[in-house]
């Protein structure tokens, strides 16, 4: 069965004016397509409009011209209210600079969009964001308050919050700006991890060619338009080796997937999706790729 569409852009562009008739084009008539369980890269020099872009994928902006559907819904002319809990319930976000709530702990940064859903009971907000932080390989931190973790830990807990409502794709900006080698290298594992065992989708903009290299598709943008991809073949077999516990993430992920069930069933609602997921990942316990 062929993956759903998760973000389809159709004839998008996006005009800012500076002031009377002076304007610049940060997107041109951009059409793209993203299906579920892809890593898409998009990259392009400064000012090729990769911000602009992710923000309209995000929502977080409005095009000038042109349609914007996101899991078969057109959220081009909806509200400001409709697309602020939108995001909340379809949309993860993972920043350079990891945007978690200081005065919150790790654990609670992980609850804290589980709770604003009302979906949520604390218990269980608070089981699944400690299941999620053992996922991402942070849980030992959980009660740490983001100045008390690195760098990188702290990008792990903004994954894990980024999981926190299952959403329908993951926007990353520039993920291992703001960090050293090795914590890249983690980050980029547990990234092609996630997306291969449990099936998430990334959006990722990037000028990092070690982060391109961990796509399925690349996006070239250049002048506000989309451009030719590019062979990767050499650097993706050059990142081609997991340092990431693969047996450890499926393990935490089916303990998640327990949480999910008994939550979906106290509520009285069909626990059918939970058990496609279920089946997915007992077929990825028995492939050894």
């Amino acid at each position: 069965m062929e993956n759903k569409e998760v973000v389809k852009l159709i004839n998008v562009s996006k005009r800012y004016y500076i002031g009377g008739s002076v304007y610049v084009d940060a997107l041109i008539d951009v059409n793209i397509s993203i299906k579920e369980g892809e890593i898409v890269i998009i990259m392009g020099p400064s000012g090729s409009g990769k911000t602009t872009l992710m923000n309209i994928m995000g929502t977080l902006d409005k095009p000038t011209s042109g349609r914007i559907i996101i899991d078969g819904v057109d959220v081009t002319d909806v509200d400001e209210d409709y697309l602020s809990r939108f995001r909340l319930e379809k949309l993860g976000f993972v920043f350079q600079q990891y945007n978690l709530v200081s005065q919150l702990t790790a654990l609670e940064n992980v609850m804290l969009p589980m709770l604003l859903t009302g979906k949520y009971t604390k218990d269980e907000a608070r089981e699944k964001a400690r299941l999620l932080l053992d996922l991402v390989g942070v849980a030992e931190f959980m009660n740490n308050k983001p100045s008390q973790l690195s760098g990188g830990q702290q990008q792990r807990v903004a994954i894990a919050r980024a999981l926190a409502n299952d959403p329908s794709f993951i926007i990353m900006d520039e993920p291992t700006g703001s960090i050293d080698l090795a914590s890249s290298f983690l980050i980029l594992d547990l990234i092609r991890l996630l997306n291969k065992t449990i099936g998430v989708t990334f959006v990722i903009a990037t000028h990092n060619m070690e982060v391109a290299s961990i796509g399925s598709r690349i996006i070239y943008l250049r002048g506000g338009r989309v451009m030719q991809e590019s062979d990767l073949a050499r650097i993706k077999e050059e990142f081609s080796k997991l340092r990431v516990d693969r047996s450890a993430v499926i393990k935490s992920y089916l303990r998640i997937l327990d949480i999910e069930e008994q939550r979906i069933m106290r509520l009285g609602e069909d626990i059918s999706e939970i058990e496609r997921k279920r089946k997915i990942m007992n077929d990825v316990i028995g492939d050894k790729d």
